[in-house]
Formats: C-alpha cells, structure tokens, sequence
C-alpha cells in the first residue's frame, strides 16, 4: 500500500524576510571560524551553505540564530540588526542535526512545547500543532513518544516543531546528515516542497554537494571562514571560480595543458579560457567526465600493388587523437585560475 504526502494546511508566511550577515567575524582560541563574513538572503529564498568540515557553516549559522556570539560585523532581520537580540526573540525557526525531541513529551506535545512558551491558549495550540503535522505527514501519529519513531520520523517532527510558531527565517543544520540515502532523498525533497509552500526564507547548512545542488536556489561554497563563491547550482558546476570550487563541486578530470593568448591546449584540444588576464604558460584542466568523448583509432595503413601503404580516403583526419587511449572534450571548456595553477571546466556545450 502506498501513501501521499498530504496537502499542506499551514497559512503561507508571506514573502519571507530578507536576512543580511555584514562582515561577520568570529574566532575561537585565536584562530578564525569566520573570516569577515558577508551574505544576502532574499526574502523566500532557499539558500545551502556547502564545504568541507571546519569551514565555518555551522558557526554562520549558530551565529544568525543566536547561539554563537560574533566578535564584528552585524547581522540583520528585515533591516534590523540582531546582534544584540537575544535568541528567543529573533524569531527564528531552527532544526538540528540530532532531533532534540523531548522523550517524556508526545510528538503532538513536542509540536506544541514553542507555542506554549509563547503563552498561546491550549485551542490554538493545539490545532497549530495539528496542521504541522499535517505538512509533514505525521499527524496519525500524534500520539507517540520519540523512541517509537523512526530516525526520518524525528526530523519531520523536529520539522513541524520549527514551522509550528510561524518563524520569519528557517534554519537547518545537516539535518538529513544521520538517516539513510533513501530517506535522505525523500525528507529533502519534502522540505523544499514545505519551503516553497510557505516561502519562509531558508539557509541549509551540509557538506553532501548533492544535496544542496539538489535543493537549493544558491549555492555559497565555503573554505576558510569565507565564501568562495555563491551562485546557483549550475554556476557553480559550469563556471567555477576557483580550482577549490571546480574541485569540490562535481567530479572533474585533472589534465595538464598550456595556456597562451587566452586559449589552453590539452591533449590536443583548444580550450577557451574564462579570464583573459591568467600569464601564459603551463596550468592545469579541470574537465567534467561528460564532456571527454573517446574515439576509435586510425584506420591501419593498407599496401597497394607497389608495395607503397596509403591510408584510406575515408580515414583521412585533418588531426586529433593519435591512439586508442587518447580522449578530448565533446565541447569547448572554459578556464578558472587558482593561485599559480589553472582550472578548466565546461562550458555550455553547442
């Protein structure tokens, strides 16, 4: 038997807030966790932060709910700055990576624990808290404890929990990073659905590259403390800033080539670069799989009558590969340069 995910119940919170970090700097034991910081969150928008573990994602975003204290810069809510604003004040909606459900409490007693810190009459509450539930699919089982729910179960009531009081912003950090591939997909696809349908402007704090590609508006890479380079996913796939971002975003082949008067020669194939200014000289091609083609070898020379072998008509090549084992790009690549060394990744292909 095969169940639907219901309709969603909850009113549409408008058109979500406009959330801005300004050079925002925060430092544990002398070293940096963010490095002057600065990011824009359209009103309704789903933004994912990605890098590598120890980047500074999570600090970012601990530091716009307020959990984490910043040592400069601001951070603003619709215009007004929160620095100062304690953490339940902000209005903020947050779902972590473990579920944080209270074990005594009921998953509609969960569900409701934020409306009843915020005084609201035991009617309301609980038809709030019913309509979350809803969203998330999970309102026939209203009546149970955390320990009989499955992992993908808790974090759709952690979920419900976090969009029950209605929050200006929605904040979620890793919060697929503990339950298998199949639910992971299927809990993903879900919370895009419900940030869509609320238009609740969301930041997604993961390292998995698929998942952000996957659900995202914007992507922001982070290395260091700083973004690296924020675009959508397709920015970010075809045309990478840097060798860190071509390199962390997708999968690519490392080639040597040479690089003169703006054109890199790899293996043969003219590749245009992406910035005029990179020195000639050698660098190195960062080229996406789909876009290396093998092709077949010549064709043998064959011997004619005096003894002299000529190559077929119809194998005539005007150049290209000379063996077997050589591939070239389907399509014309473009170049991004990292330090002394270049990157290159496809273009659009024509």
């Amino acid at each position: 038997m095969t169940s639907t995910s219901p309709a969603p119940t909850l009113e549409r919170l408008g058109e979500g807030a406009t959330v801005e970090l300004r050079g925002v700097v925060k430092s544990y034991a002398g070293s940096r966790a963010l490095d002057r910081l600065s990011l824009t969150l359209a009103p309704g928008e789903f933004v994912a932060l990605l890098g590598p573990s120890g980047c500074g994602k999570t600090t970012a975003l601990r530091s716009l709910a307020g959990l984490e204290s910043i040592d400069a810069g601001s951070i603003l809510i619709d215009g007004e700055d929160v620095v100062a604003t304690p953490v339940n004040k902000r209005d903020i909606g947050m779902v972590f990576q473990q579920y944080s459900l209270f074990p005594h409490l009921t998953v509609l007693q969960n569900v409701e624990f934020g409306l009843q810190m915020r005084r609201v009459d035991s009617a309301s509450r609980r038809r709030r808290a019913v309509e979350a539930l809803e969203m998330v699919g999970l309102d026939h089982l209203a009546g149970r404890f955390a320990h009989q729910l499955s992992g993908g179960q808790q974090q759709r009531v952690a979920l419900a929990r976090a969009l029950v009081t209605r929050p200006r912003v929605l904040l979620l950090d890793e919060p697929l990073s503990a339950l298998d591939a199949k639910v992971r997909v299927s809990l993903r696809e879900e919370i895009r659905r419900i940030q869509t349908e609320l238009g609740i402007t969301t930041l997604f704090v993961t390292h998995d590259q698929e998942e952000a590609l996957a659900v995202a508006d914007r992507v922001a890479v982070m290395r260091a403390g700083e973004i690296e380079q924020i675009g959508s996913p397709e920015e970010l796939y075809l045309t990478p800033a840097s060798a860190f971002v071509a390199d962390f975003v997708g999968v690519s082949n490392r080639m040597r080539g040479e690089l003169q008067a703006g054109t890199i020669t790899v293996r043969g194939a003219r590749l245009a670069s992406i910035d005029p200014t990179l020195p000639d000289g050698p660098v190195l091609a960062y080229v996406r799989p789909e876009d290396i083609a093998f092709v077949p070898p010549p064709t043998p020379r064959r011997r004619t009558s005096t003894g002299r072998s000529r190559r077929p008509a119809s194998s005539a090549r005007s150049g290209g590969p000379r063996s077997g084992s050589t591939t070239t790009p389907s399509c014309r690549c473009s170049t991004a340069s990292s330090s002394s060394s270049c990157s290159a990744t496809p273009s659009r292909c024509d």
